[in-house]
């Protein structure tokens, strides 16, 4: 008669190979995850420094702008505040939090964008005049 089924060894040889899989296959994910969790920061960082303009366009002055005031509860991410505020110049910024923890991302009156910190493992463009989307500096 003729044993159906699988041995041990078969069993034993299949989980390794689906371990050394997993293995390989977990940071390209988890890198994937950032990269798709970038856009909610320069996203936000565009559509509040429109709204800015639009206060200084109105006000003749950025102090007192409504989108400069900390916002930690838009984004599951990132937090939005300004790290600077006059009648003439304006920075904003959306820092990481949670999983995206290490990432600063600023824009300022002159639509210059600079990514002002990033995580172990991954490294500031370089001239740093854009927002970063992929590791090794790529905007």
């Amino acid at each position: 008669m003729k044993n159906l089924g699988f041995t041990l060894i078969e069993v034993m040889l299949t989980i390794a190979i689906v371990g050394i899989l997993t293995a390989l296959a977990m940071p390209s994910y988890a890198d994937y995850l950032i990269r798709g969790r970038i856009p909610d920061a320069t996203a936000g960082l565009a559509a509040r420094q429109i709204r800015i303009e639009q206060f200084f366009q109105d006000n003749r002055s950025y102090v007192a702008a409504p989108d400069c005031v900390t916002d930690n509860t838009s984004s599951s991410y990132f937090i939005f505040s300004c790290s600077s505020q006059t009648s003439a110049a304006f920075s904003l910024q959306a820092v990481g939090k949670g999983g995206m923890s290490g990432f600063t991302f600023i824009v300022d009156q002159n639509n210059s964008k600079t990514t002002a910190a990033v995580p172990s493992g991954w490294s500031l463009p370089s001239p740093n005049t854009c927002w970063i989307t992929k590791k090794g500096g790529v905007c």
